[in-house]
């Protein structure tokens, strides 16, 4: 499955430049095992954990006696683990399908600088990921009543399951951003940008691991949609810019959205944490077993919470603050350039029109005529 553009000279086998240019292929025969591993009685137990959800619980339906229908809910547990790690695989061979046959051939056509590429890549998988998640989340919101029943947000889940849709979405989620890490080495990111792509992939992280399991399914799914929906923004408008700096007004305006999904997501997170700390005082507290439904796990949500949107905001103050300060300094050279240019055209002109300047030391001299 060739997904990975071969050069004409082939690397040592497992060495350095081999693996960098052969890991979509070694992912797609890691992944071929287990897919292998259903077809043999002996070994379709192990792989089933890694290409099914876990942890399933069967309980009745919803409006229906006990002995009629029922569905399966879901826990989290350890095998999760390795259900991520299988959608893992998947993620890093999508990620360089989606670079080889889509952004590679658009680099080519703009042909950008090496700075400019690694940027304009980065922005595209990214783009990718955020557009299809916003989709997914939002049916996943409109199907589980979460628009028409706000209280979804805050209520307290006696049982602590969550359904297949739910589950399903929050492991690829995990397995998505964990890719991200060996995928640091695949694209050879460079060390002084390796910091601040640590911190974006742990911030992801660790929110979506609180979320999932603190079971704030609900509440996790709709900020993660208000947060991919403005980083889809911020992306796209960063593509057009890297394609042409013309549209430098037009990235300026997603501003104003960003700080928008800022607002709406504290504000989400705070009418959400204040009511289930009012209805936790009238509960039984042998209810609020192993539920997030407890003050210090309220406060320490909240409290992430707003600190991450401290976090993103303070950054996005710092890029436009360097990026104005590049302006100032590229207008100044560009001025400073113009100015010997403009001396020597009113140079040239007075030379057309029989003026001789004053002051060169390059100036040829008068000509001498030829004595008859």
């Amino acid at each position: 499955m060739g997904l990975r553009k071969k050069s004409s000279k082939n690397p040592p086998m497992l060495s350095q430049e081999f693996i960098l240019q052969n890991h979509a292929d070694i992912a797609s025969c890691v992944g071929m095992f287990f897919l292998l591993g259903l077809m043999f009685e002996g070994t379709a137990g192990v792989s089933i954990v890694f290409l099914t959800l876990q942890h399933a619980v069967t309980v009745p339906a919803a409006g229906e006696p006990a002995s009629g229908g029922s569905r399966s809910l879901y826990h989290y547990g350890v095998k999760d683990l390795a259900t991520v790690f299988f959608y893992m695989l998947v993620a890093i061979i999508v990620h360089a399908t989606i670079q080889e046959y889509l952004l590679d051939k658009i680099n080519r056509r703009m042909q950008f600088t090496k700075a400019r590429q690694s940027k304009f890549n980065e922005s595209g998988q990214l783009s990718v990921f955020y557009l299809v998640s916003c989709i997914w989340g939002a049916v996943i919101l409109i199907s589980e009543n979460c628009l028409s029943d706000p209280s979804l947000l805050w209520r307290v889940h006696p049982q602590n399951m969550m359904t297949f849709q739910m589950k399903f979405f929050y492991i690829s989620q995990l397995a998505y951003w964990f890719h991200s890490f060996p995928e640091l080495y695949f694209q050879k990111t460079r060390k002084q940008d390796l910091p601040r792509q640590l911190i974006y992939i742990g911030l992801h992280l660790f929110h979506i691991c609180g979320a999932y399991l603190l079971y704030l399914n609900h509440l996790g799914l709709l900020l993660l949609v208000l947060h991919y929906l403005v980083e889809l923004l911020s992306h796209v408008c960063g593509m057009f810019y890297f394609s042409d700096e013309k549209y430098q007004r037009g990235v300026s305006l997603w501003t104003l959205v960003f700080i928008l999904g800022r607002l709406m997501t504290l504000v989400v997170s705070v009418l959400t944490v204040g009511f289930h700390l009012a209805g936790s005082q009238t509960r039984d507290p042998e209810a609020l077993a192993g539920n997030v439904n407890v003050l210090a796990a309220k406060i320490a949500v909240l409290s992430s919470s707003c600190t991450i949107q401290a976090y993103i905001t303070w950054t996005l103050i710092t890029v436009w603050l360097q990026r104005w300060a590049e302006d100032a300094g590229l207008q100044a050279s560009n001025a400073k350039k113009k100015r010997p240019a403009s001396k020597s055209k009113t140079c040239r002109k007075g030379m057309e029109n029989g003026l001789e300047p004053l002051g060169r030391a390059d100036a040829l001299p008068k000509r001498k005529e030829r004595s008859s």
